[in-house]
């Protein structure tokens, strides 16, 4: 059978000679039946990966192209809408393990990913790199390295992310700080001394930066923890391959929660730092001051992207801990218990160190 035949469908693939249902294997562009033994390549698209004009798109989003339905099913816990496979009559949420109630699944209207990462770490992997985790936390207690080995909910999900684009033009008002330095006595054990004292000499600046920003990622879910899913960069985005639905096959993939425009102030917060640093630089001296800025954002372009990640929790001690690995580079991140036995000691020790030093030190 030709290759053109291989069906997809919900992000399912099916077998080219016996039809049978086939799951994407990570890591690889063909699948292998275990049925028939027929390879099934995935087909890829050769589309050049286009950044979306944003304003334009804001204006036109009703009638926009970039735009494509599809069914979701919400949980009525964390609201994640998450998509679900076919034929499934009971399931859970991937992300809080609530039942969900199939019922209520529907169709939604969302902007057509065009593009992802896909999964290169195996569950097997990903496991590893959970356990390297656990086995190199500081002040973990000792029993959670055996309670944390269970692995019965890890799951496979594409996380929604927008990139923005944007040149930036910003004007400022500061001081540039000059340090210089005068001399000073002062008294010590009786005696008078002198010592350099450094000060600074300030002067009113002001200016302008322009900054260019390529790809701002913008975590667009609000169903895991942000500071945590944000530490999984960085992310291999010169990879990124065209949206292929045969890539979701076998694994989960969540509608954004965090609508474009939303994601683009997220992303306004994100440039400010670097937008600071250009201004500091701008400013000179050896030392600056911001008084106030104001920035423009100018040729703004964006993407919706999904990228890889194992999401599983752990029990310990009654608590659910909530960890993330980054399916392309293993890095994890989490939550994680803490010995505050051990931190005490730590502390302690630390205590009886400084001040053993400080006893000899005084006493020299």
């Amino acid at each position: 059978m030709e290759q053109e035949n291989l069906e997809v469908e919900i992000g399912k693939m099916h077998c080219t000679n016996c039809g049978a249902e086939l799951n994407y294997k990570p890591g690889t562009t063909e699948l292998v039946c275990e049925y028939c033994q027929t390879k099934n390549e995935i087909p890829v698209s050769d589309e050049e990966i286009k950044e979306l004009d944003f304003h334009e798109y804001l204006e036109n989003m009703m009638s926009s192209a970039e735009q494509v339905t599809e069914k979701y099913i919400k949980c009525s816990s964390c609201g994640a809408s998450s998509t679900m496979e076919p034929h499934i009559t009971a399931a859970d949420c991937t992300y809080c393990g609530t039942s969900l109630i199939l019922e209520d699944a529907k169709d939604e209207v969302i902007i057509q990913p065009k593009s992802l990462l896909p999964f290169k770490l195996t569950k097997d992997e990903a496991k590893a790199a959970f356990k390297k985790w656990i086995n190199g936390l500081w002040f973990a207690p000792d029993k959670l390295k055996k309670a944390a080995l269970n692995f019965e909910h890890l799951h496979g999900i594409y996380i929604p992310y927008w990139t923005f684009d944007t040149l930036t033009h910003s004007s400022y008002f500061g001081q540039r700080g000059t340090y210089y330095y005068v001399t000073e006595t002062y008294q010590s054990d009786g005696k008078t001394k002198t010592r350099q004292v450094r000060k600074t000499r300030w002067r009113s600046v002001s200016g302008n930066v322009t900054v260019n920003f390529d790809d701002i990622l913008v975590v667009a879910t609000k169903s895991l923890s942000q500071p945590h899913i944000e530490k999984l960069e960085p992310w291999d985005l010169q990879n990124l391959m065209p949206y292929e639905k045969s890539f979701l096959s076998g694994f989960v993939s969540e509608k954004y929660q965090v609508d474009l425009g939303a994601g683009f102030e997220r992303a306004k917060q994100l440039a400010d730092d670097d937008i600071r640093r250009a201004i500091m630089r701008d400013i000179g001296g050896d030392t600056q001051r911001i008084i106030s800025k104001s920035s423009r954002y100018d040729n703004i372009t964006f993407k919706h992207i999904l990228l890889p990640v194992y999401v599983s929790a752990f029990k310990f001690k009654d608590k659910v801990y909530q960890f993330f690995v980054n399916a392309r580079t293993g890095e994890v991140q989490g939550e994680r218990p803490w010995s505050w036995v051990k931190i005490t000691l730590a502390v302690l020790l630390g205590i009886v160190v400084i001040g053993t030093i400080w006893y000899f030190t005084q006493n020299k």
